[in-house]
């Protein structure tokens, strides 16, 4: 028994469900790479500033939920708390927007940190998979990101999960909502903090998940009364276009999210069969991010998909993934002579795409058929000093326990052949 623990509110992912979790990544980053998205990579931390400015003063995660912490030199860093200000940050400093060809698409999967309560769902330390069109302000691009994240959870086989719709306006029409708001907001019965919240940015207690704050929130005045012509048109032709690629939605009014810097789209994705943790992804549009962090003006839009939270909906709907064998071929060797010649084998074998491994440690026959049994191989390859006398290695089919004597300068296409 180990001295040491994984910390509270993290996990450790460790074979087989491990395999899940790089499943659900490729899936959802497979349909991003097929549409001009690139991969990026960004540090995991930053200047704490960063997510001051870009998610927000007044949300809980820059208050509550983020790992600060001044290095010996005197940085004050943080852990990144969610990707999009990372992202943008790391497009801007190298000038990827002045490449001259706009949107700059970026596809990213990493691990996050934020200081809440765990529980099943909600973690201290979790993993997601993002992606961000930066530079270009186009229904059709919030439709594109809306339409891949579709793609990537049906593929997947979900089918229970929701997604949630709403605009959250613009410079022109958002102040006016915002003032409507805060006067609302202003008659009822808050605590200090909330009220406090209210007068930074009040459209951020429209996400409280209190039931105090929510039972009175029901009269609350909603943006989309709101919204200015031109924000009216850009949200209606986002829903027209993921409508005629037959992806289905919910309009919510109320959907809010739970950082500053979204603009217009905003989305969420839900599945009821995890709880009160039912959101497993989100995004929206965030056209004033680029300025908040010290960059020109560049319209985005981008989502994050978490992969914890994926995988639970998987289990919720009893989902189970085709997951590629770990190990087709096992070989087994019986005596030095065979060590040396199997190990060739299956390294020439792993050389040709064949998922092979090997029993090491000098094992005998028994505790070696024991490991093949136990690494999942559709085949086993058996040879001792007799076998290698007469040229041949014994070949089993551990499905069917049929075994074949066959060459041992045939054995690796033979294998090819049998698993396609």
């Amino acid at each position: 028994m180990s001295t040491f623990k994984a910390p509270k509110g993290t996990y450790d992912l460790i074979p087989p469900d491990s395999a899940k979790y790089l499943a659900v990544r490729e899936a959802i980053a497979a349909p991003l790479r097929n549409s001009g998205y690139g991969y990026i990579e960004t540090p995991g931390f930053e200047n704490v500033e960063l997510f001051a400015r870009g998610v927000g003063e007044s949300t809980d995660i820059v208050t509550k939920e983020m790992y600060a912490f001044e290095t010996k030199g005197g940085d004050k860093l943080a852990l990144r708390p969610e990707g999009t200000a990372s992202v943008l940050r790391a497009a801007l400093e190298a000038n990827l927007h002045k490449a001259g060809n706009l949107p700059v698409k970026l596809w990213y999967s990493g691990s996050y940190y934020r200081y809440e309560r765990p529980q099943k769902g909600r973690y201290r330390h979790f993993s997601q998979v993002g992606a961000e069109a930066i530079g270009a302000e186009d229904p059709a691009l919030d439709a594109e990101l809306l339409i891949l994240a579709d793609q990537a959870y049906r593929s997947l086989g979900l089918s229970n999960f929701r997604i949630l719709l709403n605009s959250l306006g613009d410079q022109e029409c958002r102040p006016v909502y915002r003032s409507a708001l805060q006067e609302f907001l202003r008659g009822l019965d808050l605590d200090e903090d909330t009220l406090r919240r209210a007068e930074i940015n009040p459209l951020r207690v429209l996400d409280d998940k209190r039931e105090s704050v929510q039972k009175q929130l029901g009269d609350a005045p909603l943006l989309r009364d709101y919204l200015c012509d031109a924000c009216k048109a850009y949200h209606e032709e986002v829903r027209e276009l993921i409508t005629a690629a037959g992806v289905s939605f919910e309009d919510d009014p109320k959907l809010v999210r739970g950082l500053d810097y979204y603009t217009r789209t905003t989305f969420e994705f839900v599945h009821d069969g995890l709880g009160s943790q039912s959101a497993v992804g989100g995004g929206g549009r965030y056209d004033g991010l680029s300025e908040m962090i010290g960059g020109p003006a560049l319209p985005s839009v981008g989502w994050a998909l978490g992969v914890d939270r994926t995988v639970l909906a998987l289990e919720a709907e009893g989902v189970e993934l085709e997951l590629p064998a770990t190990t087709s071929v096992f070989a087994v060797p019986l005596g030095e002579e065979a060590r040396r010649v199997l190990f060739a084998k299956v390294t020439e074998l792993r050389k040709n795409g064949i998922a092979a491994d090997f029993s090491y440690g000098a094992k005998g026959l028994k505790g070696a058929m024991k490991n093949a049994n136990r690494s999942g191989a559709r085949y086993t390859v058996v040879a001792g000093e007799r076998d290698l006398a007469e040229g041949v290695v014994q070949l089993k089919d551990m499905e069917s326990g049929e075994q074949t004597a066959v060459g041992v300068n045939e054995i690796v296409a033979e294998l090819e052949a049998r698993l396609g």
